[in-house]
């Protein structure tokens, strides 16, 4: 099965957080992601260890 891949921007708008925060949350090592040259991309899965972490 094809993963879903977010972008900051995506993830903002779920998440209903400024696109910012996304970019400090991937820095500070909370939310995985992967550097697609100048681009961050996280996957359903990312999210959701995110979610889970945070939310516990």
């Amino acid at each position: 099965m094809t993963p879903v891949i977010y972008t900051t921007e995506q993830i903002a708008k779920l998440l209903q957080i400024h696109p910012l925060t996304v970019l400090k949350y991937i820095k500070m090592g909370k939310l995985k992601a992967v550097k697609l040259g100048r681009v961050y991309r996280i996957t359903d899965k990312f999210l959701q260890e995110f979610m889970n972490n945070e939310m516990a």
